[in-house]
């Protein structure tokens, strides 16, 4: 019985061990979940499903139609009709026939088949860039805001440091109780900060994991030691360069290449296409000799009357072809001019952030601190430290805000060329 119950007190405390052990997050790099959303996100593996769709297709392209046999009478006299002769009983006939298509054009549709994969291909990796720069568009916020709970853990202590000394100096008449009612004010300001910061960090935290496909229950951590650099391409200026980075501009060209082989597949239509039949009759009754019928037919498609339909089409998709071009061209001088426009900001948001880094705010941070160490001598009062923390504290959340604005703009840049 005794050792029953150590067994169980032992079942319990391992039980209990596993429960309570820490979760440790997996930490991913920026380019493993750009890895994981190429191939386990749904929405790509859609376009996969129908590009091989659409290469099981093309396998058929070249088929002819099924052949026709049947079986019948031929030239038999209704029951009950007197016959004169034997030979007027009719015959059995059995026949076969068969069409067979025009060879060119058999191979005008399987390329125009094979050229529709193209589009889907295309089609799949503009989702796809616009799936990974949503997903770097997370993966920076998330870093901007991992720096945040930084900052705001230091104002937290820095709140709660400035809070004790006043609760010390104010039973002396060193300080009053107003100035303490302030900086806790101030401190439970910054706590809430903290717990909207960290809801925020979930939020990505669950989208990213929803574009990764994983569950929701697996626990993420980014590399906080992620660099974000901008760097200018010069291929901007360079349209031939841009046109054969961009996804959406190769899906254009890959539909006006479908565009032209269904064209091409329409001008083969004049072509004729063949047919052969042939029939065999067996005499019923009668000792007539076995009969056959061999016939060879061809189409007339240049008949003016069944040739309109396919000329109409050729010339219709002339016409779209020239408007995808035009649509084409558009996009590039649009996206050019916008490319330049960017980069000309992201210089100039870098030069800010700069300044931040190296003027702003290591200039009031020690004016922070020359206030704080008067402070402490009894130089200095309370209100005087409180307002150069906050302008300190304003200026790093300034700074992080615009170095958020700056990721962005970096992934919109990045959109726009496609890397």
């Amino acid at each position: 019985m005794k050792l029953s119950i150590d067994r169980s007190i032992y079942s319990i405390a391992i039980l209990l061990l596993f429960v309570t052990a820490p979760v440790y997050a997996q930490v991913v790099t920026l380019d493993t979940v750009l890895h994981r959303i190429d191939k386990q996100n749904p929405m790509l593996q859609e376009y996969d499903a129908k590009v091989k769709a659409l290469n099981a297709y093309t396998e058929g392209a070249r088929s002819w139609m099924a052949p026709m046999v049947g079986a019948g009478t031929f030239m038999t006299p209704y029951p009950g009709k007197k016959v004169m002769e034997e030979r007027d009983r009719g015959y059995v006939m059995f026949s076969f026939e068969q069409e067979i298509p025009n060879p060119a054009k058999l191979s005008a549709n399987k390329n125009y088949l094979q050229s529709k994969a193209g589009v889907e291909q295309q089609a799949r990796a503009f989702q796809y860039n616009a799936l990974r720069a949503e997903a770097k568009t997370l993966y920076y916020q998330w870093l901007v805001a991992a720096q945040k709970v930084n900052v705001l853990h230091e104002n937290e202590r820095i709140a709660d440091l400035m809070l004790k000394l006043a609760k010390i100096r104010y039973p002396y008449n060193q300080g009053s109780l107003g100035n303490i009612y302030k900086v806790e004010g101030r401190l439970s300001e910054v706590q809430n900060m903290l717990l909207m910061t960290q809801a925020t960090i979930e939020e990505k935290s669950y989208r990213l994991k929803t574009l990764m496909n994983i569950p929701a229950t697996d626990s993420i951590m980014i590399d906080t030691a992620t660099v974000v650099d901008f760097q200018s391409n010069q291929s901007i200026y360079d349209t031939a360069a841009l046109r054969a980075n961009r996804s959406d501009i190769k899906q254009i060209d890959q539909t006006i290449e479908v565009m032209r082989l269904n064209q091409q597949l329409q001008q083969y239509q004049a072509k004729p296409d063949f047919k052969l039949r042939f029939e065999h009759m067996e005499p019923i009754g009668s000792m007539m000799p076995s009969q056959f019928t061999a016939m060879a037919m061809v189409s007339i498609p240049i008949a003016p009357w069944s040739s309109r339909m396919y000329r109409a089409e050729v010339k219709g998709m002339r016409y779209d072809i020239e408007a995808m071009k035009k649509n084409r061209e558009a996009i590039l001088n649009e996206a050019r001019g916008m490319l330049a426009g960017m980069a000309t900001q992201l210089t100039r948001m870098k030069q800010q952030l700069n300044n931040y880094e190296t003027r702003i705010i290591p200039a009031l941070r020690k004016n922070y601190e020359t206030v704080m160490l008067a402070y402490e001598e009894n130089r200095e009062q309370l209100p005087i430290v409180i307002d150069g923390w906050e302008a300190m504290n304003m200026a790093q959340m300034e700074y992080l805000e615009k170095m958020e604005e700056y990721y962005i703009m970096i992934v919109r840049y990045e959109k726009e060329l496609e890397k």
